[in-house]
């Protein structure tokens, strides 16, 4: 069985240290969830299934990291539509001091926003910055706090 789970990890990720990896995974992930796995059902189909939503998992986590935030980038060419389907000037402009007042936070403020309005969750915030949790929400908390002080102007329009 470990030997399949092994040729499965290999042709799910095409690499020897991914695939180690994702099969630990998978063991934890079975061994933790042993009671939820119904009797007279394939267990070799069942494990599989949970490698395979493992691997699905962490490519999406991996997508959202490479599409963090770009600090460089162009705001005058984004591709941004007001309700009409027609972008104006006034939205980039917009756009782009918003996305300004992001860059003045402090990094301890902006990186863990970044990635909260980027579709991380607080807990993934903190494992990845190595960060307690509750430091996590206070830093996010505190970061909209100065960007809607930096930006009230937008809300009394």
């Amino acid at each position: 069985m470990q030997e399949n789970l092994m040729n499965f990890a290999l042709m799910l990720t095409a690499d020897k240290d991914d695939a180690q990896d994702l099969l630990q995974d998978t063991t934890l992930k079975v061994l933790g969830n042993q009671d939820k796995f119904v009797d007279n059902v394939n267990f070799k189909g069942w494990v599989l299934t949970i490698m395979r939503n493992i691997f699905i998992n962490n490519y999406h986590k991996i997508v959202r990291a490479q599409t963090v935030i770009d600090q460089n980038v162009d705001l005058y060419n984004l591709d941004m539509v007001n309700a009409h389907g027609i972008g104006s000037p006034e939205d980039s402009f917009q756009m782009q001091e918003i996305v300004a007042a992001i860059n003045r936070l402090t990094p301890e403020f902006r990186i863990p926003f970044s990635l909260y309005i980027s579709g991380y969750k607080y807990s993934e915030i903190a494992e990845k910055l190595h960060v307690p949790l509750g430091t996590i929400k206070s830093r996010i908390f505190f970061a909209r706090k100065d960007l809607q002080k930096q930006l009230k102007i937008f809300r009394q329009a």
